[in-house]
């Protein structure tokens, strides 16, 4: 199936080394639904402003998982950082004032816990914030749960379970492919690591009667 607005999905999550377990999950759910993860990490180009490109992704995704749980002080500078809550602001100033299908734009929005975003960001207080628990099992099956109400009509997904296992057992599998071609896998790049996930998913097919 070729990548479309319809089927693409902008994960705006942290990319710190906490993080990665999360992120890797997301990316790995999202294909494994038949969606195709957009990241801004995808294209390492200097000569692009980064707003400018996260603007771009943005426009060019129907759907969005966005993560706003990193709230810890930056050791450095001893302030937080914002780009998460600002890239959700973008999405949602797109799909509020943006064309037609801008408009059709949904998401789901991740914390640590469900209503501890209020603290913080209480200007979106009243929506279904979902909380993750820095669990890549769970971020797995609400993703899942999320995708599976934008499938096209008669498609159904297999459970979130079974995406877990399946991402457990590429999971297990990945340092044995990275060292195959000499990469490490806390190293990857976003565009290292699809083509791992499209590599195993394509030899480890789900029953295409569920899928699509």
């Amino acid at each position: 199936m070729p990548r479309s607005y319809d089927n693409s999905v902008f994960i705006n999550c942290p990319f710190g080394s906490r993080y990665r377990p999360l992120f890797e999950a997301v990316v790995f759910a999202v294909y494994d639904c038949g969606f195709y993860p957009r990241s801004a990490l995808e294209v390492d180009d200097s000569s692009e402003v980064r707003i400018g490109k996260i603007i771009r992704i943005i426009a060019d995704c129907r759907l969005a998982v966005h993560d706003i749980s990193r709230t810890q002080l930056d050791p450095g500078s001893r302030l937080p950082r914002f780009n998460m809550p600002l890239e959700l602001g973008i999405f949602i100033g797109a799909k509020a004032f943006g064309s037609r299908d801008q408009r059709r734009k949904a998401a789901v929005v991740f914390d640590m816990d469900r209503f501890r975003y209020q603290k913080y960001i209480s200007d979106i207080a009243g929506q279904d914030i979902r909380a993750h628990g820095h669990r890549p099992s769970q971020i797995i099956q609400q993703v899942r749960d999320f995708l599976a109400t934008h499938c096209d009509d008669g498609v159904i997904l297999p459970g979130g379970e079974k995406i877990v296992e399946r991402y457990t057992i590429f999971q297990d599998g990945l340092a044995d492919t990275c060292a195959n071609v000499h990469l490490q896998p806390e190293k990857l790049t976003f565009r290292d690591l699809t083509n791992f996930i499209v590599g195993w998913l394509r030899t480890n097919r789900l029953n295409p009667s569920l899928a699509g």
